[in-house]
């Protein structure tokens, strides 16, 4: 059974409020909506059809590459055109998948029966028995491409689009990914990270990353714990992930420590995808516990939000298909009073997708992952995408709200074998 104390937690207070928070009446246990009751969540429509009244045929979906680095080129019927980054990283391996099974889908379609599309891309051809993050990174490539293209057209952030722009300058956080280095190494190395952003929380690993109990050095994450602390008293939010690391018993074990020190999320404490354990341990602390990034059905995570086997859900934008799928995921999150924070994959633009994300959804958590700027050169007229005193802006244009300089662009060249 879940504490008050871990109903507290889930306000997503600072380690500096901490004190006075106890001092408060017990917060209400969250609101545990049923399964009938988040279907009805995921059967609402996302995108607003409503705000384009012509069809949009789509004439072209070109994936383009120079070297390691890709682009995606949409354009429709009527000349319209957009330029999107999609996951660097992950297409590397997959784009086969976007080239011969996804892509052509789409081809001819109306773009605005967009959501409808992405279920029928995933029935089309029998691709559902190509679920996974190699076939959902292909169909965000696309939906990405597309939700700009509409903006384009219209006029229409895409916060709009997909419900209504809610907040535009959104906190952020810093994160180390190191593993394998001292304590003391680690601690100086989010010193100037927090200080180079302004950060008012950080993010740091612990574990062997999927290592069964193994520390990626003796003793690192048991020191490394209060010393972060130690570091930087209240003035931070304090964030540790395990990436899967742990079994049921030493993920508790780890858990209270961070209880101890105040720690405000211990994400992926268990192997991802055995949610059973990941849910014992939820139900044995308070601190609140984040999962989600590698999961690509949303059933599962109809059934973790149901049966509260997290705290903080993390879907990854483009791991999980896109802003639609993951809106569906933040929708049923908030109604069990969960907030959806999003895991950040490397994208080139990945941070300018997550401030997206962050600016429309009813609870996005009060930080959101900040890697720093894109070496991809853009201009934006409403905002700097620079982190100020710990916020970004997110850009109020059409559709992402920037212009890929057409001379970078112009450097990549269309991938038309597989």
């Amino acid at each position: 059974m879940k504490t008050t104390r871990r109903g507290f937690l889930r306000t997503w207070m600072g380690a500096s409020l901490a004190a006075a928070a106890a001092a408060r009446p017990p917060a209400a246990e969250p609101p545990r909506p049923d399964s009938d009751s988040l279907e009805r969540i995921l059967a609402e429509p996302v995108f607003r059809r409503d705000l384009l009244k012509a069809p949009v045929r789509i004439e072209a979906l070109e994936l383009l590459r120079s070297g390691r680095q890709f682009l995606v080129r949409a354009r429709s019927s009527d000349g319209a055109e957009s330029v999107t980054v999609p996951n660097n990283s992950r297409l590397l391996d997959v784009y086969p998948l976007l080239i011969k099974r996804v892509a052509p889908f789409f081809i001819g379609k109306d773009a605005r029966d967009l959501e409808q599309l992405l279920w029928e891309v995933y029935r089309h051809q029998s691709n559902y028995k190509f679920q996974g993050l190699a076939f959902w990174v292909c169909v965000a490539t696309v939906e990405m491409a597309l939700l700009d293209l509409l903006g384009q057209i219209s006029g229409i952030a895409l916060g709009d689009l997909l419900g209504g722009v809610r907040r535009r300058d959104i906190g952020v956080y810093q994160a180390s990914g190191n593993r394998g280095n001292t304590p003391e190494e680690e601690v100086n190395f989010l010193r100037r990270i927090a200080a180079e952003t302004g950060a008012k929380a950080v993010k740091f690993r612990l574990g062997g990353r999927m290592s069964r109990n193994a520390d990626s050095l003796p003793g690192r994450t048991e020191a490394l714990i209060p010393l972060v602390r130690q570091a930087f008293g209240d003035a931070l939010t304090l964030y540790a992930d395990s990436n899967s690391s742990y079994d049921a018993p030493n993920a508790i074990r780890i858990g209270r420590l961070l209880e101890e020190h105040h720690y405000a999320m211990f994400e992926e404490p268990c192997e991802f995808d055995d949610l059973w354990a990941t849910k014992q341990v939820s139900d044995a602390l308070s601190i609140p516990i984040g999962l989600g990034e590698q999961e690509f059905s949303m059933r599962r995570f109809q059934w973790v939000i149901e049966n509260r086997a997290a705290d903080i859900i993390q879907p990854d934008l483009h791991y999980f298909g896109g802003y639609i799928r993951c809106t569906r995921v933040a929708r049923m999150a908030a109604a069990a009073g969960m907030p959806c924070t999003l895991h950040l994959s490397e994208s080139g633009f990945a941070y300018l997708n997550v401030l997206h994300f962050a600016s429309y959804i009813a609870d996005p958590g009060p930080f959101q992952e900040f890697k720093g700027a894109t070496r991809i050169p853009f201009t934006c007229d409403t905002s700097p995408l620079v982190c100020r005193n710990g916020s970004v802006r997110c850009p109020s244009g059409p559709g992402f709200g920037v212009r890929i300089d057409p001379d970078y662009a112009r450097t990549f060249r269309p991938v038309k074998d597989v």
